[in-house]
């Protein structure tokens, strides 16, 4: 079910009556209809796919049972290994295995053996990367003692299942989330009026900045032979957009959903085009991802308390790791690459964000935005020659772009409303923060935000991007 269907928004709101119509001391039933309508909402897409996220939830739930069962140290060690590693086989086999099998076939027969590995049929389970991570999280977090085993397994599967957060996150932490689900909440007007409008903006993110983006930047990358180095270098500069207005304004929406129901979820971005240091980049980026694979793959690796080159070891084998974490292409795990050599190569510079004011901050922050822009380059190409060609015409073959007068109308409507909402709120300037105190004036904004959306968004229900992976 997509957040931006029809059938979500009659979802939503019945799912909201029938748990506030629970009394507030009746914790387990208010969960149990949480559960009921996570798997619900999964099931939409293909419902034999619910049983993996069961499965993991139950690998993850016993094993995180042993670890606090058992004393003895190597037994603890087993419990989380059998955890992380039956959780990443099933990740490997619907999300790696083709593209594995497909480049070892090559390379056999590049070195004279003709054998080709057989392949496997198998839909990509939506966001099964992300709950993979979430409950890998609980494992460990209970193996290091950060938070306690949970033993009611409905609460637990309800922890891994949350349907605002399943398919794209955030990547919530165990002690964050799993708390909430036992706390009483109570109907709060304020609070769910803040979550209304975070999933107007994020609605707006998606279907105005996001998808009007798309229908530019999906016709240039989809068919790159066809088209010039101007067409390139537009789509190139849209892309960063629609990312970002895609998977922000999922974060989002399910950020603002689950606050109308009393949850706090953590943030996700925040404003990452105005880093100046591609390090400030990733830890405004997608930051349950970001701060994932820093507590669970670089600080294990031994972090920054090792040497130098240890470091950069470190960090390239994080970010190779994220770019794979993104999907099963060679694009992925060269945008990885280039992520974490710009990293060393600032680590060595002595490159730091907080040492930048005025000026220089801008300059920095401009640099920073031109290379991810040449990074989401790799990310959106559909393969590494695509990404060569792209590249390449921009410099060869510049002639001025295809046009498309109906998308840049929207694209021209978005940009100048997102651009200085990110500004204001980077530099904490809301002139009309005390008028918006005004119950009417709040109303009336929410209301002229809707109809800006139905004006200018892309009411179709395309997929979010992040639903790939």
């Amino acid at each position: 079910m997509l957040f931006n269907s029809i059938a979500f928004l009659l979802f939503f709101p019945i799912v909201c009556l029938l748990y506030y119509s629970i009394p507030v001391d009746k914790t387990r039933w208010r969960n149990l209809l949480l559960l009921i309508a996570s798997y619900y909402f999964y099931m939409n897409w293909e419902p034999v796919y619910a049983l993996l996220i069961l499965t993991s939830t139950l690998i993850t739930y016993a094993a995180a049972l042993g670890v606090e069962h058992y004393n003895d140290k190597s037994k603890r060690k087993c419990c989380l290994i059998l955890s992380i590693g039956l959780n990443l086989s099933i990740l490997f086999l619907f999300k790696y295995y083709n593209f594995l099998a497909e480049n070892v076939t090559v390379f056999l027969q590049f070195i004279g053996l003709a054998i080709d590995l057989p392949k496997f049929t198998l839909l990509l389970p939506v966001g099964i990367s992300f709950y993979t991570f979430q409950a890998l999280g609980y494992s460990i977090d209970v193996y290091q003692g950060k938070t306690k085993a949970e033993h009611d397994f409905s609460t637990y599967a309800l922890f891994v299942s949350f349907f605002p957060q399943l398919v794209a996150g955030p990547i919530e932490r165990s002690n964050n989330l799993l708390p909430q689900f036992k706390t009483h909440h109570v109907f709060d007007y304020n609070l769910t009026m803040s979550g209304i409008k975070m999933m107007l903006w994020g609605y707006f993110l998606k279907l105005v900045m996001a998808d009007r983006c798309g229908m530019y930047v999906d016709i240039i990358f989809n068919n790159v032979d066809k088209h010039n180095g101007g067409s390139y270098f537009l789509a190139s500069l849209l892309f960063p957009f629609q990312i970002y207005g895609d998977f922000a304004g999922y974060s989002l929406i399910a950020i603002g959903a689950a606050k109308v129901l009393g949850f706090r979820l953590m943030e996700n971005f925040h404003r990452p085009y105005l880093a100046c240091s591609v390090g400030e980049f990733w830890h405004r980026w997608h930051i349950s991802l970001s701060t994932w694979f820093k507590d669970y793959v670089y600080i294990p690796l031994g972090g920054n308390r090792v040497g130098r080159l240890r470091q950069y070891f470190n960090l390239m084998v994080t970010f190779v790791v994220s770019g794979i974490w993104h999907g099963a292409n060679w694009t992925f795990l060269c945008w990885g690459a280039l992520h974490g050599i710009l990293l060393c190569l600032e680590k060595a510079l002595g490159i730091r964000a907080k040492n930048y004011k005025g000026v220089p901050k801008l300059i920095h922050s401009t640099f920073t935005f031109i290379f991810v822009c040449f990074a989401w380059i790799l990310f959106r190409a559909n393969n590494l020659q695509d990404a060569i060609n792209v590249v390449t015409g921009m410099f060869t073959n510049f002639s001025e772009p295809y046009h498309a007068l109906g998308t840049f109308i929207g694209i021209a409507a978005a940009m100048p409303v997102l651009i200085a909402k990110e500004i204001m709120d980077e530099y904490n300037f809301h002139p009309m923060q005390r008028l918006g105190n005004n119950w009417l004036l709040q109303h009336a904004g929410i209301a002229v935000l809707i109809v800006y959306i139905l004006l200018f968004g892309v009411l179709d229900s395309n997929q979010f991007i992040y639903f790939q992976f």
